[in-house]
């Protein structure tokens, strides 16, 4: 009578089918989960929801059921306890409740509008990346939000990667597409002329909207969208170059990944897969500098045997936020690809055209995903150096509001992010918001403060500081700042 699993197995290829018996328990199923069953000692059920059969709402309503076992009661709690602080950092609850961002229905899923404190936020991440990459070495470039669908059939993605494009658009009657990436526009780019072994390498880095289509039902807040600007870097090089292109881009991922805070990562070096394009030597040549690269810098890694894309190896680094979860971020991947497609060429040293090689980057992966991270990670209290407001003021009477507003304009004239709040309301219901806002600093102005000409000062989170005078308390803030802590 099981209707379900009959008609899994009616569609099975093979004549072969693996059933699992546990105890009086028999399923369609590989099996076995566990060495015994008596290894489970601490279970909780988690959650109850209805699902399609097949995920086709034509078909029956199922309910489904959600559990969590473990060996001991311990790990249960301690799981149960960072499920609990998920829910709290929720970057798409925090999100609402900050002010920072929201997907509305009227535009569509995966579609992204930043409020005006996100789009603050955005604008302090970007323009840090650029002051950086210009300082490395970089040159930035612009790119169209569309190109004719014969690009993307010279660069192969209508072959390899068409599921995630959306359906071509008629301009002059020619078709045209959404890009899914920027890769083929910065390779015109290098072809526009004739490019001298000189000139290599070339980096060139651009924050490009991209569009890719994702199933609804994957599409989860900021971290899975349609719409989102990836912070995007091709270098093209020689052969011999590849090491020391690695090193840098080692050095500068973790640059960046630790002045946003995050001190934990895990590394993967993924190896050419058995289907794959490229002279062999070139892929070994390639593996090898990754490696080495990884192993200069002390950096311990993992092997994903076969991981590599069919057209390059790569170096993948995972985040670990304060919860102890992995999230991709970082890409360094080669491509023997691209640069056969577009038929890239440079001049060598002895006269002849030679191949460049061609590396793929991202640092952040995209903008919208990495600050959905950086709200879960800082629970929405973001380090000074990225809150949108930096600090309130806040005068007990009226009589402090000139007080307040001669130290708004100090503050402001300093390039701090300030506000007053104004209101006619206890200071302590002023406290409290600010502290639900999560803004950094508090200065409290009363008759006092005003006679004495000084400030109270209060941290969120740490509560009272002290009576400051407005220059030393602006020296560790200054600091505070420029640290990045």
């Amino acid at each position: 009578d099981e209707k379900y699993k009959l008609e899994l197995i009616s569609e099975l290829e093979s004549d072969n089918v693996s059933i699992y018996r546990q105890g009086n328990f028999i399923d369609l199923c590989k099996g076995p989960h566990l060495i015994s069953a008596g290894k489970i000692k601490a279970f909780k059920l988690l959650q109850v929801a209805g699902a399609y059969w097949r995920g086709d709402e034509k078909n029956p309503m199922l309910q489904r059921i959600y559990g969590i076992s473990f060996p001991d009661q311990k790990e249960l709690d301690d799981y149960l306890n960072r499920m609990e602080e998920a829910k709290k950092r929720d970057h798409r609850k925090l999100g609402r409740e900050l002010d920072l961002f929201d997907i509305y229905d009227e535009v569509g899923g995966g579609l992204v509008i930043w409020h005006p404190k996100g789009a603050l936020i955005r604008r302090l991440i970007e323009d840090f990346w650029v002051k950086n990459h210009y300082r490395d070495g970089y040159e930035l470039l612009y790119t169209p939000h569309i190109a004719k669908l014969d690009l993307w059939k010279t660069s192969g993605h209508t072959n390899f990667y068409s599921e995630y494009m959306y359906s071509p658009m008629k301009i002059d009657e020619e078709e045209y597409e959404l890009k899914p990436m920027n890769c083929p526009f910065h390779i015109l780019a290098y072809k526009s002329r004739r490019r001298s072994y000189r000139e290599l390498p070339i980096r060139w880095a651009e924050l490009g909207t991209v569009y890719r289509y994702e199933r609804s039902g994957v599409l989860h807040g900021l971290l899975r969208v349609r719409g989102f600007t990836q912070d995007d870097a091709h270098i093209f090089c020689k052969l011999e170059q590849l090491e020391e292109e690695i090193l840098r881009l080692l050095d500068f991922c973790l640059f960046f990944l630790e002045a946003f805070g995050f001190k934990e990562y895990q590394r993967y070096l993924a190896t050419r897969p058995k289907k794959y394009i490229g002279d062999i030597n070139t892929w070994d040549k390639a593996t090898e500098a990754l490696r080495q690269a990884l192993l200069k810098r002390n950096l311990p890694f993992k092997i994903d045997e076969g991981g590599g894309a069919f057209y390059g190896p790569k170096i993948d680094i995972k985040i670990k936020d304060l919860l102890g979860r992995e999230h991709q971020c970082t890409t360094l991947q080669f491509d023997f690809n691209l640069p056969e497609r577009f038929n890239l060429q440079y001049v060598a040293a002895d006269g002849t055209f030679q191949r460049p090689i061609m590396i793929h980057r991202a640092l952040l992966g995209s903008l919208e995903r990495f600050f959905g991270l950086l709200i879960e990670h800082y629970a929405g209290a973001f380090p000074l150096w990225l809150s949108p407001v930096q600090i309130t003021l806040l005068p007990i009477t009226d009589n402090q509001h000139t007080y307040a507003e001669n130290i708004r304009k100090e503050l402001t004239g300093r390039e701090l992010r300030v506000k007053i709040d104004n209101r006619n309301e206890k200071v302590n219901l002023k406290i409290r918001e600010a502290e639900l806002e999560k803004i950094p600093y508090m200065f409290i102005l009363g008759k006092k403060e005003e006679a004495n000409n000084t400030i109270s000062v209060r941290k969120h989170g740490e509560g009272d500081l002290g009576e400051f005078r407005l220059e030393d308390i602006l020296v560790k803030i200054i600091q505070e700042i420029d640290t990045k802590k």
